[in-house]
């Protein structure tokens, strides 16, 4: 009496059985398959060279994403290296916040950028930088464990900018030491697509690290 199998116990005995078409060869011939790219019956050789070219084209593909992504990094790094070489040619103390927020615009091709710092030492009291913020933004700003990236809700930050700037999308990033918080960086755009929540904020997070280390200098 034959047994009916079906096609997973099929599939089972043959993983069991690695050797089952070495010794029985014969019957590779007579597997036909239909090939989804020709849409015809071909040999189970031919199917497996299908298979093979198919892979090698998902991998191709692949490498190719790969090497896209390490030229935009490499392409991000030298641009923050550049960045940052500029705020070190900076001789007087109270002059780097602005050219660390125009270069950051000048560099990054950024339409908006400014920030605020808090715990200004006497010195720097009446600068544009040390204009008074409120409570709300300094406890928003310490809660900040990587920077922000989203559309603009509202945030009070974004009304740092002139009245008739049109900003959609922010960056919001902390400036900070390893105990506290002491300004905040903004970025904006009118784009709502430029700073998105699902962006990667690595690059972000460096901005944040060289910013803060250069004006650290002007806190208390």
């Amino acid at each position: 009496m034959t047994q009916n199998l079906d096609s997973t116990t099929i599939a089972a005995y043959l993983q069991d059985n690695p050797n089952f078409f070495n010794d029985h060869a014969e019957l590779l011939a007579d597997i036909q398959l239909t090939s989804p790219l020709l849409g015809k019956a071909i040999s189970l050789q031919e199917r497996q060279i299908e298979i093979i070219r198919e892979k090698n084209k998902g991998l191709e593909l692949r490498i190719a994403e790969l090497v896209r992504i390490a030229r935009e990094n490499d392409t991000l790094m030298h641009r923050i290296q550049e960045w940052t070489r500029s705020i070190l040619k900076v001789e007087l103390e109270a002059d780097r916040t602005k050219t660390l927020v125009s270069e950051l615009q000048s560099i990054f091709s950024i339409p908006l950028a400014t920030l605020r710092l808090w715990n200004i030492n006497d010195t720097y009291k009446e600068e544009w930088f040390a204009q008074d913020v409120s409570e709300a933004i300094r406890i928003f700003t310490q809660g900040l464990q990587v920077p922000y990236c989203g559309k603009n809700n509202d945030f009070e930050a974004s009304r740092w900018f002139d009245a008739n700037a049109s900003i959609e999308s922010l960056a919001l990033i902390p400036l900070k030491t390893d105990a506290e918080t002491f300004g905040l960086l903004v970025l904006g755009s009118p784009d709502e697509t430029r700073f998105r929540s699902d962006m990667a904020t690595d690059f972000l997070s460096e901005i944040s690290k060289t910013a803060s280390a250069a004006l650290l200098c002007l806190t208390t």
